[in-house]
């Protein structure tokens, strides 16, 4: 082997001159890639077995390729690779230091592949594992949900829409609606991984290969459940990148609204939780202060995750088959999304754990706004054959009554609802009552005792 032959770009043969030192750094892909060497090692290593059971290369190339390989992983993992732009990506890397522990027999892993599978095959594998730590952090933030829900399932507060009093609910209710959220979130993950397991080894640059491989037998080893179908597709597929981001970004978007709902219920207008100091920050100048950043800092990384989708969907938009150095961009956008989603899950974890609700407070909110006009309303249909139309005017008047004489409807006597539909009797007085209101929605998925007692149970057992 002559003199640093291997120490050139692979294409130095037919390409004569030397690569301009600004498209040398922005062609570089290494600092990015690099996330891959785990996944890429793995994949290589798959695809030489590979090519020994077909005959393509024999038993002595295929054992000292496979030696190579895992004596660079082990140099990567103890920080002791030395890492070239030179070399534009993980996978030229690899090769190039394969060829200095193993010399010439380097060159046959590339039989039958290039970068552009291999960097596909390399991508799905890690996305994998990345949906799968995911989660296992949404888990965690379920069985934090529900664990916080479960204490307060007697805790009474104002439902709201509109940010104005609606209809009391329970606290612990109130919480499962996120445990509600991020279980979908879960199941959006976790569907997504169906068209992560196609497996696009073997398909070279577009077209296949004519050497007689076998895309079962990687397929099976890399843990996908079948090859993909189409060549051309295959290398020129992004739809598993932008399937991530979106999934990425539903989450996000459920992390930012309890975020917003948090900011609201902790500033002084509402007081309905308190926060730990370990989860709050103060202010340079107003010594009294304490303030929500975490929560604020959840709500402005989802833009973050927003912009990464968009950015994926803008690159692809205009992408005719089959590859492009466009792609190029897809691997640093999902590592800087997936990063952002894990540590802001675990930072709501952490303010869950933190937070207090201040019980007397929502109770006193929860007594405000005529909030059990509803249950009386059905409290006419079900007693007093009315049609619920006629029902909702009749509450209206009562509580224009108690509005006018700055009562609330739990203050107001017989005579003075009598006035206004003389059939009442002295059983209505029960439906102001909030925990009879409460637990007087017993419909499946209603805020009633029971029902959440049943929810949280059953995701316990689930989970």
């Amino acid at each position: 082997m002559s003199k640093n032959k291997n120490n050139h770009a692979i294409w130095n043969t037919r390409i004569k001159k030397k690569t301009s030192g600004i498209f040398l750094k922005v062609g570089s892909s290494i600092v990015v890639d690099k996330k891959l060497y785990r996944e890429d090692i793995r994949g290589s290593i798959a695809h030489v077995e590979m090519l020994f059971r077909q005959k393509i290369i024999s038993f002595q190339i295929k054992n000292k390729i496979i030696y190579g390989l895992k004596k660079i992983e082990k140099e990567i993992s103890k920080n002791k690779f030395e890492f070239d732009t030179k070399y534009e990506d993980i996978h030229m890397n690899i090769e190039k230091r394969l060829f200095k522990i193993i010399g010439d027999e380097a060159g046959y892993m590339h039989t039958a592949r290039s970068r552009n599978d291999q960097v596909i095959t390399d991508f799905k594998i890690w996305i994998k594992s990345a949906t799968k730590e995911i989660n296992s952090n949404l888990i965690k933030i379920i069985k934090t949900t529900l664990k916080i829900a479960e204490k307060n399932i007697e805790t009474v507060m104002p439902g709201l829409t509109h940010l104005k009093n609606a209809q009391p609910v329970s606290l612990g209710h109130y919480l499962m609606a996120y445990v509600e959220m991020f279980l979908r979130d879960k199941k959006r993950f976790t569907n997504n991984m169906e068209s992560l397991n196609e497996n696009p080894l073997g398909v070279s640059a577009l077209t296949g290969t004519s050497f007689n491989i076998d895309r079962n037998y990687t397929t099976k080893k890399l843990g996908f459940k079948r090859p993909t179908n189409n060549s051309i597709d295959t290398v020129s597929d992004r739809d598993f990148v932008l399937d991530y981001l979106y999934c990425c970004s539903v989450c996000s978007m459920h992390i930012s609204r309890i975020a917003e709902e948090l900011i609201i219920w902790c500033s002084d207008g509402f007081g309905l939780i308190k926060l730990s100091d370990k989860v709050v920050t103060g202010s340079s100048i107003m010594p009294q202060k304490k303030n929500p950043d975490l929560m604020e800092y959840l709500r402005g990384k989802t833009g973050s995750v927003y912009g990464n989708l968009f950015s994926m969907l803008t690159i692809l938009k205009g992408l005719p088959l089959s590859y492009f150095k466009d792609l190029q961009d897809d691997k640093e956008i999902v590592f800087k999304t997936h990063e952002t989603l894990i540590n802001n899950i675990k930072i709501l974890d952490e303010i869950l754990n933190n937070m207090t609700p201040n019980k007397k407070k929502m109770l006193d909110l929860a007594n405000t706004g005529f909030i059990t006009a509803t249950d009386l309303a059905d409290y006419l249909v079900k007693n007093h054959a009315m049609s619920f139309r006629n029902a909702y005017q009749k509450t209206a008047a009562i509580v224009n009554y108690a509005e006018k004489n700055k009562k609330k409807l739990h203050d107001l006597n017989l005579e003075e609802l009598k006035k206004i539909e003389p059939k009442l009797t002295q059983n209505v007085l029960k439906v102001f009552d909030l925990k009879y209101s409460i637990n007087s929605k017993k419909s499946y998925g209603g805020t009633s005792f029971d029902n959440i007692k049943k929810m949280i149970l059953k995701y316990k057992k689930q989970l």
